[in-house]
């Protein structure tokens, strides 16, 4: 079979296995010693094998772990729950607050955790029941928690970026820093949204002029909530930023801050680190289970000439190198409404990589469009991942038809967010550019 006719074929029988459910790894791994058997050769299994051992030898991928682990232990230790109570102080007053607030609390907890599943879940429990008793509209308040919860993909310590970095083999810590400034745009799009909607169209959140009035003193005081995560963000952040630490080290003193967070909160029990070790197994595994499958897929892809297909295939066309990109990121939309981003990376990068050197785009740059894209994926009706997220903290009375309605303007805001950063790369480029080498 020609390569492009095996370029065809590994794409079909991928997408029609995916869609029916069956598991991402086993699908993957068992496609790959299929495929390896009729259109290779038996004795090229020895390829799946190397793999499985080049991701247990790697390195880099040992700050998973530890920053699931970190996630886990801040969910548990009561932080999320104390930033809660200082932003209603803070922002009950105005018009629109507590939806601010909460996109307020998800970049802080993005900057903590990088966990999408744990920011909405949160929200979903806190912000959600509170913002539809003093009278939110329930489409602001679901698009809210839902794009807000999702800033952790791109805001370091974000697990998607070093996933793709290692697969893409580039500095890990210049892409953790690059997410930074779109995170920072899109958080103050969501922002901007919502105190134009609620001047426009005041009937959608609630009169705060019978909220009461808290003090000076009593927002200050809120304020030592922020202490602690301030100081796991700086360790973190600041040890990659300056060069003084690995991204895998600041994983380990961002444990080491978690730890202390919920030690000084008296969280810090057997039970709870059991729970953390049990969660965090878990999760790595099924990472793990899905790097091992996606790499002997993209390995065996590569072995019989897909690769190469596809790229001359792109070579011979006579298009704007843009418009081969928007074609990529639409199929990371619609990858991001049936797949995990961890399945997406390591499925597409090895694929697409080659396409964006030979285009001659900044790969750091296209690794943050990567994770932008794979956003609006997650928030995608009627099947982005975070939908689900948030389906399970929903109270009867509100639907998921409100929540696919609530979600479209924010999908809109992450798209104008997608086309600053096409049109101005230095937003992505220029924090790394000025790290510690």
């Amino acid at each position: 079979m020609s390569s492009t006719g095996i370029l065809i074929f590994m794409f079909a029988g991928l997408t029609v296995f995916l869609l029916t459910g069956l598991p991402v790894a086993f699908v993957l791994g068992g496609l790959s010693v299929l495929f390896t058997v009729l259109f290779w050769d038996a004795n090229a299994l020895i390829i799946l094998v190397l793999q499985i051992f080049d991701t247990m030898r790697s390195e880099a991928l040992l700050a998973i772990p530890l920053y699931i682990f970190m996630a886990v232990i801040l969910q548990k230790s009561g932080i999320i729950e104390d930033l809660y109570r200082a932003m209603e102080l803070w922002f009950g007053r105005i018009r629109g607050g507590l939806a601010i607030g909460t996109v307020v609390i998800c970049v802080v907890m993005a900057a903590m955790t990088g966990v999408v599943g744990a920011a909405v879940t949160a929200m979903g429990i806190l912000a959600l029941p509170e913002m539809m008793r003093r009278g939110y509209d329930a489409r602001l308040a679901t698009g809210t928690i839902c794009a807000a919860g999702t800033l952790g993909i791109l805001i370091p310590p974000s697990v998607l970026t070093i996933v793709y970095s290692v697969t893409a083999q580039v500095s890990i810590g210049k892409m953790l820093i690059a997410g930074i400034v779109p995170g920072v745009l899109l958080a103050s799009l969501y922002i901007l949204y919502i105190v134009v909607i609620s001047w426009l169209r005041p009937e959608l959140v609630p009169d705060v002029s019978d909220v009461p009035r808290a003090s000076l003193a009593e927002k200050l005081r809120s304020l030592k909530t922020l202490v602690l995560p301030s100081l796991i963000i700086v360790m973190v952040l600041g040890s990659i930023f300056f060069g003084i630490a690995t991204p895998t080290e600041a994983a380990a003193v961002g444990v080491f801050g978690a730890a202390l967070a919920a030690a000084t909160r008296r969280h810090l029990t057997w039970p709870t680190l059991t729970q953390s070790c049990l969660l965090t197994l878990k999760a790595t595994a099924m990472i793990l289970w899905i790097t091992i499958g996606a790499k002997a897929y993209v390995a065996i892809f590569t072995g019989l000439g897909g690769a190469d297909a596809l790229l001359g295939a792109i070579e011979q066309l006579r298009v704007s190198p843009y418009l081969v990109l928007a074609v990529m990121m639409l199929i990371l939309i619609f990858l991001g409404t049936v797949l995990d981003e961890i399945g997406i990376i390591l499925l597409t990068v090895p694929v697409f990589l080659p396409v964006v050197r030979f285009l001659g785009f900044d790969e750091i740059w296209f690794g943050v469009l990567y994770a932008l894209t794979i956003q609006m994926g997650y928030i995608s009706p009627p099947f982005g991942y975070t939908l689900f997220y948030i389906k399970s903290t929903l109270p009867k009375e509100v639907g998921m038809g409100m929540v696919y309605r609530g979600i479209v303007p924010f999908f809109l805001l992450q798209l104008a967010g997608l086309l600053i950063c096409v049109t101005f790369p230095g937003l992505t480029t220029f924090l790394p550019a000025l790290m510690s080498q």
